[in-house]
């Protein structure tokens, strides 16, 4: 028998991908296969839950092909997918009730909007660290049961199960025997009391969703069964399980309170963990579970922001900027830095701290000097800006989490330049760490499982294994720094529709 390998399957909204690590982080193979969304009305989003299970062993099985090893070195698998997209199925045949709804389906918003005409959502709050929105799990389970003909009364008869793509991926691979999540999707559902760490009965009762078809929930480390061995060639434990965003939040070795980190897609996710505090946001930042290891849990403030990336492909398909993302960044780093021009990306609304869906984008500043390098440039300082707001928000809610010397770990395709990776440090003054290894999601499920396997003696251990970053300072004075965030700030008031 070699060295321990584990086995990673990431599940996300777009794509079902496998990768091999070795002990020390370092990926020996990958393989992966597109996901096909389906769009049945306007708003409404949903996949194949059988395609997905599919998709998963086929990509398992491509990357231990292409890897060349011994089953026998596969010390364990562990699994990360998209958060909040819920799968409702019949126990005995094993078969979707009904496509999966997606975390982007908006087709329970009237269901939210009149819990919270109805004073719910700061009790929600409470218990959930969540908000009245169609977003997380529990209203698209609730509209599952009321819209499949004789779903309720099924479930009622302890008939059907249901749960997050992790466990509905699990409950397959296992042949039926575990039916479990982890505390970090179970977070994600608005079913959840995150403080007591266990399904909320007022919770279900508010939403309509009977506890008994939910997963058992367990550790990030826990035991999660075994593979059936037709599946893979033998049997192989499976020991690692966390949501997406909390998976880069490990494999990004963001284990202490003050450690954060930013994934930079088309918008971004930021999480700081806050160690056992679980506080509650003042500026309607979600909390959510950080990691659950041998029974301790901790916590992190989550914000979104809706563009990042999107601004940047916005300049080519737009304004006509062409070569794409290098050429627009090329176009950006030649801007005069006396005009300042500011873009306001609001497409579709304002995310976290703002929470404006009415908000539409603006750009202000420009001058007959003004051109498109300076719209480029103010393309990217968006998502840097908005990045500060998050960090302020952060702050703010949790002071406890601030001592010391700040630094933002970041990944996803806005990570690949060095550039941006500056002008991030610069904008929000604040030390910025790269990534050079895009794949941080399904490290950190690896992580997790090789902790859950023995691999690692702990989580210390296994941070260790994250990969190497480049480092980067502010190089901006404060005066320019403060000057920028006041623009900012002034512009994002005049595109709120408040």
């Amino acid at each position: 028998m070699g060295d321990p390998l584990i086995l990673a399957l990431d599940q996300g909204t777009t794509s079902t991908r496998a990768i091999l690590f070795a002990a020390d982080g370092r990926a020996l193979a990958e393989a992966g296969s597109p996901l096909e969304q389906h769009y049945p009305q306007d708003g409404w989003v949903e996949h194949d839950a059988e395609e997905i299970f599919a998709e998963s062993v086929k990509a398992l099985r491509a990357v231990l092909d292409k890897a060349g090893r011994s089953l026998s070195d596969v010390a364990a698998i562990g699994v990360t997918n998209q958060r909040e997209t819920i799968v409702l199925w019949d126990r005995t045949t094993g078969k979707p009730v009904h496509r999966a709804i997606v975390w982007q389906d908006r087709r329970t918003e009237p269901a939210c909007l009149a819990l919270r005409n109805a004073g719910h959502e700061a009790r929600v709050t409470e218990l959930t660290g969540l908000l009245l929105d169609p977003y997380f799990s529990g209203t698209k389970l609730g509209w599952l049961l009321d819209h499949v003909h004789g779903a309720r009364a099924a479930a009622e008869r302890g008939e059907l199960l249901a749960g997050t793509i992790d466990s509905w991926v699990i409950w397959k691979l296992t042949g039926g025997r575990v039916h479990a999540t982890d505390a970090t999707n179970a977070s994600r559902t608005l079913l959840y009391d995150i403080r007591a760490g266990e399904w909320s009965t007022e919770m279900g009762e508010m939403l309509g969703v009977p506890l008994n078809i939910l997963p058992q929930v367990r550790d990030c480390t826990g035991d999660f069964g075994e593979t059936e061995a037709s599946i893979l060639g033998r049997a192989i434990r499976i020991r690692g399980v966390a949501g997406d965003q909390q998976a880069a939040l490990m494999g990004q070795g963001c284990i202490r309170p003050g450690e954060m980190k930013a994934t930079y897609g088309t918008g971004c996710f930021m999480l700081l963990n806050t160690g056992e505090a679980a506080p509650i946001s003042q500026a309607r930042l979600l909390t959510t579970v950080a990691a659950q290891v041998n029974g301790r849990t901790t916590y992190a403030l989550e914000g979104a922001i809706f563009i990042a990336g999107a601004a940047i492909q916005w300049l080519g398909e737009g304004l006509g900027v062409q070569g794409g993302p290098r050429a627009a960044e090329a176009l950006a780093a030649g801007a005069r830095d006396d005009l300042g021009v500011v873009l306001v990306p609001a497409f579709t609304g304002l995310g976290a701290p703002w929470w404006d869906a009415n908000a539409r984008g603006g750009i202000f500043g420009l001058t007959r000097d003004a051109g498109l390098p300076e719209i480029a440039r103010a393309a990217f300082d968006a998502a840097a800006l908005q990045t500060r707001d998050l960090i302020e928000a952060m702050r703010a809610d949790a002071p406890h989490a601030f001592k010391g010397e700040v630094e933002l770990r970041m990944d996803g395709g806005m990570a690949r330049s060095a550039w941006f990776s500056q002008r991030l440090s610069d904008l929000t003054g604040v030390g910025v760490c790269r990534a050079t290894f895009e794949e941080t999601t399904a490290l950190g499920a690896a992580l997790f499982a090789g902790v859950g396997a023995g691999v690692y003696r702990d989580v210390e251990e296994a941070a260790s294994a994250r990969p190497k970053t480049e480092s980067y300072r502010p190089a901006m004075a404060a005066d320019p720094r403060e000057r920028a965030y006041a623009r900012w700030l002034d512009a994002v008031n005049r595109v709120r529709a408040g």
